[in-house]
């Protein structure tokens, strides 16, 4: 019983560590796109600020919608592991 609750808790550990990693990775991306779209939009001589208008609200719903994911995801990951402890 106690290597089946060890394996169980290295499984969630690896998990979290993956998720974590990956979510790391995923911001990293697309800070780096973000970047890159704000340089193109400011050396374009034929990119109105009107445009650079409509791709603000854009980057604030993703901004949101990621940290809300992120933030449920890091809880069920939370939940696993004291429903591990627990066992």
């Amino acid at each position: 019983m106690m290597e089946q609750k060890q394996l169980l808790k290295q499984m969630v550990d690896f998990q979290k560590t993956t998720v974590t990693n990956s979510f790391n990775m995923m911001q990293m991306m697309q800070t780096r796109s973000e970047k890159m779209m704000d340089m193109f939009m400011n050396q374009s001589c034929w990119f109105s600020e009107k445009w650079k208008d409509v791709f603000s609200p854009w980057r604030k719903a993703y901004e949101e919608g990621w940290q809300s994911f992120r933030q449920s995801v890091n809880e069920n990951i939370e939940k696993m592991e004291n429903h591990v402890n627990k066992v």
